[in-house]
């Protein structure tokens, strides 16, 4: 239970910084941030949302109009409060191991545009790291134990290396990317590129660029 939480905290937190939301768009705006695959229900969003609130980082407010000035049924829209950015922005700025940890990189990921140019770059390459060494682990696996499996087997076993060979190599293009970005703000020569759309396309374009280089 504590993992999910771990999870959505700060994905509600981050929601809510771009803007007040009442529980239904959180849930589908968190439905986005966490993928299809971890499809978010309300028995978990609303005890998240009030642990939140005892904590003093968001607060409730009741609406009964649709933000156009027509009534409709009351809704309580959250907010984040001083000491919910605050919580934040510390949230944002660890890169220790479990900000690369599967359960946690996408959700981090996803709020990159509000984290700075340091912290994205721990992060990708301590996610890279990670991934570098099971794949090492499994391909050993992999070489000792082929002879042994059926054929079904062995190609469910090369279709989890190849995954892990493309987000290798996606992390690659990420990270060079930000490595170039910050060779190029120093010299002067220019604007420093927008942080909200450089983070918001470079989880496309550094990939599409390194399968480019690499053929």
């Amino acid at each position: 239970m504590r993992g999910r939480s771990d999870v959505l905290e700060p994905a509600i937190l981050g929601l809510l910084h771009e803007s007040p939301m009442h529980g239904y768009e959180l849930r589908k705006r968190l439905n986005l941030v966490l993928g299809s695959f971890r499809a978010l229900s309300y028995g978990s969003l609303y005890p998240c949302l009030k642990s939140l609130v005892e904590r003093g980082w968001i607060v409730g407010t009741e609406s009964a109009t649709d933000g156009h000035g027509v009534s409709k049924r009351a809704r309580i829209v959250y907010q984040l409060t001083a000491d919910g950015k605050e919580h934040l922005q510390q949230v944002l700025s660890s890169a220790g191991p479990s900000a690369w940890e599967d359960e946690n990189f996408d959700v981090r990921f996803a709020f990159f545009a509000q984290t700075d140019a340091e912290t994205r770059l721990r992060i990708l390459e301590g996610r890279r790291t990670r991934l570098t060494e099971r794949l090492e682990t499994v391909r050993q696996s992999f070489a000792r134990t082929r002879e042994r499996m059926d054929e079904y087997t062995l190609e469910l076993q090369r279709h989890g290396l190849e995954q892990v060979e493309r987000e290798v190599r996606w992390l690659d293009g990420l990270i060079d990317n930000e490595r170039g970005r910050r060779r190029v703000r120093p010299t002067g020569t220019g604007r420093p590129a927008d942080a909200a759309s450089t983070a918001a396309g470079s989880s496309s374009s550094p990939a599409r660029t390194t399968e480019k280089e690499r053929g």
